[in-house]
């Protein structure tokens, strides 16, 4: 069964009329909330202390 983008379009104007607008908001929030701390989790709950693309500050010490 291939479901095509009226069918789509559709099934998504219906859930907003049954549910509203403000709750899917707010569980889409608490969804992504759930993810965040899913993947905190998983890292130990450590936030990286250098994130990705950020320079590695240079050991002063180290060039003398």
């Amino acid at each position: 069964m291939n479901i095509g983008w009226p069918e789509a379009i559709l099934f998504i104007v219906i859930i907003l009329l049954v549910f509203g607008v403000d709750r899917i908001s707010r569980v889409a929030g608490e969804m992504g909330k759930g993810v965040k701390a899913f993947k905190e989790g998983l890292n130990g709950g450590e936030k990286p202390t250098n994130p990705e693309g950020a320079e590695e500050p240079k050991d002063k010490t180290a060039e003398k």
